[in-house]
């Protein structure tokens, strides 16, 4: 089987997707279709050697297909597909725009003179009239009678197809100053339609155009050359002065300055940056020059990859978008019949004239069209994803954006997560004879091998010259052994110490001591005896303290995981304001936490940790939280929700988004079905009118998708809290 990925610029609401869907359905070969209405993007699972008979039969309904875009591939010019001469609208750019609204002006001119002459006494049969609205239908209603000229010969049920059969139907009973003015107004309501989505389309092409296309590169010379982003080699040398935004990846190799890096993590304060440190592509230097180093290239940088992320998770089907779409397969051809019996059966069964019946018929039919109703959940979705993406947020699909809102548990892992992830050595008690400096060159030689942040700290401890280490073995979730001096030693918890059966009365009393105080007590032993005990100390963040006060006044309870002892991780949990700790934790003993804890609350339990040890219990729970993950491409690739920045206060505003996000969805629904129902009553009544069903059909749609942008501006601030959050009985301010 193939993929094949198209770009369909006329494919701008559930119309289109019916339409394709009719006609692909019939070619043989075809094995799969998915759509993505707002990146106009149609993906076909296929087993063709090329694409000829696809595009063919998309040729042959009018959709035109072009090869879809690279994720990162985006121009504003060409409305998120290929630059191609294609406009927002399907028109050709090279088309002037004054010469197609001048058009569409004389269209609505001469449907509004139709109007006013019958009003001041004239037949709707009069020849002037039936004259000008056949012109003024010809000039505004052309591309709808393209489109419907499609619907009819393949009798597909749309909006255009329903549209005909209104027009059809009002020259039959000669209804023309009507029929040109709904024409009219249908076209008009189409063309605001358009641009409204193409608003929503827009909002990720914010993220695009935050990385410049243009680099300074140092050249073979020493000189400096402005080069295209795109062809610069990893490894070059780039220069970014204040002021100016990054246009790749890279490593500090001199200067130093403060960085904005809000547009990649939502961090509102600048970051300073020094040599050795990360810097991204898209964020803002705004002090001191720097020169770094690029590690990748432009379709390799963080902000590349969250673009990409954010585009594959609009394609993804949120719980109610799913909904929605069945209940429209259902929902369209059943109100069809019910316009079908209101024309015939009060003419055939009551003897009532048919012309009027037919009206109220061909009125229901234009309100039956369900866009509103679709287009409602995919634009709200692609409003959230964005929004959180712009604040540091990485959410991989719809699916997780609606499901946050059910979350009543965070389980957290404690080092890097609620703690700063940069601990430092604060004691080293030798025990058995040995000397201080004995104890941290063993467990410095053994640790260098090691990345864990513990590790980390206790070589950065020692500064003398490290032994070599043989048969080096890294026993997970409790430390490191290898052989130093022909005598095998080990570094670990107080778990390993006790499996290993080292841990004298006097062992215990010591790391009783630290970790009392909070502190995590490393063994240095050997094969038979321990060496002393290492305190390392690893300070809360502030933002964490914040973050769990947050959740709690979400009514979200907090639990921590934690590979220390239990005393040591109360001690954390209780600083923090965590509910409940859980100590001497390995990755599967997360596991089967978070296990657990399903089994109790339901489908509501997310886990929050670094994406690489905790990858399981990230993995099993309802939704995964990665933190950090800017930069790190297991933790983009592995958590359901990436937390750009080390900041937990990401969660509860993902929540709060999650809840908003839940709201206006509901709403969105209520509007699209309750306009609907009440112009179905006006029109059963004898009240409703083919133009006021235009109004409500589009004009529905409109106000959809006015409400759905709404999440773009989603923002409170930490510790703020929502109308929608309310209604789930926090007290936060």
């Amino acid at each position: 089987m193939t993929t094949s990925s198209f770009f369909i610029p006329a494919m701008d609401c559930p119309t289109e997707e019916s339409l394709i869907r009719h006609r692909l359905g019939k070619v043989a070969g075809i094995a799969e279709m998915q759509f993505d209405l707002m990146q106009r993007r149609l993906t076909v699972v296929h087993d063709f050697t090329d694409e000829a008979a696809i595009v063919a039969a998309l040729d042959d309904i009018g959709m035109s297909p072009a090869p879809a875009p690279q994720p990162d591939r985006t121009d504003a010019a060409c409305d998120g597909g290929p630059c191609a001469v294609i406009a927002t609208d399907g028109h050709s750019v090279s088309r002037p725009w004054w010469i197609k609204y001048g058009v569409f002006l004389l269209s609505g001119a001469l449907a509004a003179a139709c109007e006013i002459a019958y009003f001041a006494g004239a037949k709707e049969t009069a020849w002037p009239i039936v004259s000008m609205s056949i012109v003024s239908m010809l000039l505004g209603g052309r591309e709808t009678f393209a489109k419907g000229w499609v619907a009819l010969r393949t009798f597909t049920l749309n909006i255009n197809f329903l549209m005909c059969v209104a027009v059809i139907g009002g020259a039959v009973i000669g209804a023309w100053p009507e029929i040109a003015l709904v024409v009219f107004l249908f076209g008009l309501a189409e063309l605001i339609e358009k641009k409204a989505l193409d608003r929503a389309r827009n909002a990720v092409k914010g993220l695009m155009a935050m990385a410049p296309d243009v680099a300074n590169v140092k050249q073979p010379d020493g000189s400096w050359r402005a080069t295209d982003a795109g062809a610069v080699p990893v490894g070059a040398v780039v220069q970014v002065k204040p002021g100016e935004r990054l246009a790749l990846d890279g490593v500090v190799v001199a200067g130093e300055s403060s960085v904005n890096q809000a547009p990649v993590t939502g961090e509102s304060v600048p970051v300073d940056k020094k040599t050795g440190d990360k810097v991204f592509a898209g964020t803002i230097n705004e002090s001191g020059v720097l020169e770094f180093r690029t590690t990748g290239g432009k379709d390799q940088t963080t902000l590349a990859k969250i673009i990409k992320t954010v585009q594959e998770a609009q394609g993804s089907r949120a719980p109610t978008q799913r909904f929605v779409d069945n209940f429209a397969r259902v929902y369209t051809p059943i109100v069809c019949i019910v316009a079908v019996l209101v024309a015939v059966v009060p003419w055939l069964a009551f003897g009532q004239p048919f012309y009027p019946w037919l009206y109220k018929a061909m009125v229901l039919l234009v309100i039956a069209c369900p866009c509103a109703l679709v287009i409602s959940t995919p634009v709200t979705v692609v409003s959230g994803l964005t929004a959180a993406a712009k604040r540091g947020i990485l959410i991989k699909g719809g699916v997780y954006l609606e499901n946050g809102r059910k979350l009543k548990i965070i389980a957290l892992d404690k080092t890097g997560t609620i703690t700063e992830g940069k601990p430092r050595v604060t004691d080293v008690q030798p025990l058995g004879g040995a000397s201080r400096d004995e104890v941290l060159r063993i467990a410095a030689s053994l640790d260098a091998l090691s990345q864990h942040p513990v590790a980390l700290a206790v070589v950065a401890a020692w500064s003398g010259e490290r032994s070599s280490v043989e048969a080096f073995k890294s026993l997970t979730g409790r430390g490191v052994e290898g052989r130093i001096d022909g005598a095998m030693h080990f570094v670990g918890n107080h778990r390993l110490a006790e499996e290993r059966k080292v841990c004298t009365p006097a062992v215990e009393t010591v790391l009783a001591s630290f970790e009392v105080q909070g502190k995590t007590a490393v063994v240095v032993a050997s094969a038979n005896s321990v060496l002393g005990v290492i305190a390392v100390a690893d300070t809360p963040r502030e933002s964490s303290i914040e973050a769990i006060r947050l959740l709690h006044g979400l009514n979200v309870k907090t639990l921590m995981l934690s590979g220390d002892n239990q005393t040591t991780a109360s001690a954390i949990a209780q600083a923090v304001g965590i509910d409940e700790a859980r100590g001497g934790m390995l990755p599967e003993d997360k596991l089967a936490e978070i296990v657990r804890l399903l089994k109790e609350q339901g489908d509501a339990v997310g886990m929050v940790g670094d994406g690489v040890n905790d990858a399981p219990a990230l993995a099993r729970s309802t939704i995964g939280f990665a933190m950090g993950a800017a930069g790190t491409d297991t933790a983009l690739e592995t958590a359901d929700v990436a937390l750009m920045q080390d900041d937990l206060r990401g969660i509860p505003e993902f929540i709060r988004l999650s809840r908003r996000t839940r709201s206006i969805l509901a709403q969105n629904i209520t509007l699209a079905v309750g306009i609907k129902v009440i112009f179905f009553a006006l029109t059963l009544a004898g009240l409703g009118t083919m133009w006021m069903a235009v109004v409500a059909d589009v004009g529905a749609s409109l106000l959809v998708v006015g409400n759905g942008m709404r999440l773009l501006g989603t923002w409170k601030g930490p510790g703020r809290v929502t109308k929608s959050d309310r209604r789930f009985g926090q007290s936060v301010e």
